[in-house]
């Protein structure tokens, strides 16, 4: 595995076969890991398709296993950041409360960006249903 993250708060590998694999440590470890599989759920329900997604939930040993979303970027534009944290939160009801770089991932199999790390994050109320056309 190569490592992509290792933090007082979590330590991030990426597996050979892609999958990332993030042990969650620190303060507060269980409750954001709690948290992060808890959004991820509720966004994957919403029909978000620019987040991981939950694999395995390991509460016992507060391990987290999801798909990738792509490569870290080290620049994307303050108008782009606001962009995507903005459409998660009004057409997917979900604050993310990290909306840094650091959080955002390029996803090279169809040009998009994509968002990660949601242990910080809050659901909101679903977004309204949108009109059949």
């Amino acid at each position: 595995m190569h490592e992509a993250k290792n933090t007082p708060r979590a330590l991030v590998r990426i597996g050979y076969d892609g999958r990332v694999h993030k042990h969650f440590r620190g303060h507060n470890a269980a409750g954001r890991f709690a948290n992060e599989v808890r959004v991820l759920k509720v966004l994957e329900e919403r029909g978000c398709d620019y987040v991981p997604r939950v694999l395995e939930a390991h509460e016992d040993q507060l391990y987290l296993i999801t798909t990738n979303c792509g490569q870290r970027v080290e620049h994307v534009s303050d108008a782009k950041l606001k962009e995507l944290f903005g459409t998660l939160e009004n057409e997917f009801g979900v604050r993310h409360d990290d909306p840094y770089t650091r959080n955002v991932t390029y996803r090279h199999s169809d040009g998009r960006f994509c968002i990660i790390d949601f242990e910080l994050a809050t659901i909101l109320d679903p977004p309204p249903a949108k009109p059949a056309s």
